[in-house]
């Protein structure tokens, strides 16, 4: 069962932006805690940005002051604005859940759910 999916990877030049989101399936109220990672060509996938269930964000130090973690009022997409983009940050970008509620009277559930990525290239 697919329980997130992730849109908006494409090319892009550098220098450029991209906005990726992650949609929560139907079968999913909320996604409370989780984050995107990507993985390049020949290397491990590594954490790109996380949100927590209180709203506080990390950030990989390659990625810091460029990209941006966010999730709506819904809590039902998080999304990754991706700026002043860099050949090195080509990768297929996962989305991950930790945490999700699948009813609003449910408490938060420890989860290990991943999209199925999607591809961001920059590239002049």
């Amino acid at each position: 069962q697919e329980f997130l999916v992730e849109s908006g990877g494409g090319l892009v030049q550098p220098g450029g932006s991209l906005r990726l989101s992650c949609a929560a399936s139907a079968s999913i109220f909320s996604i409370n805690a989780g984050g995107w990672y990507r993985q390049a060509p020949g290397k491990q996938r590594e954490l790109v940005a996380n949100i927590m269930s209180d709203g506080n964000t990390n950030y990989a130090d390659s990625v810091k002051g460029r990209f941006t973690i966010s999730r709506d009022k819904r809590e039902r997409t998080v999304f990754l604005q991706m700026n002043s983009l860099k050949p090195d940050d080509t990768a297929v970008y996962y989305c991950h859940a930790d945490k999700v509620k699948y009813d609003p009277f449910d408490s938060q559930r420890a989860v290990d759910y991943w999209g199925k990525g999607t591809l961001v290239t920059v590239s002049p």
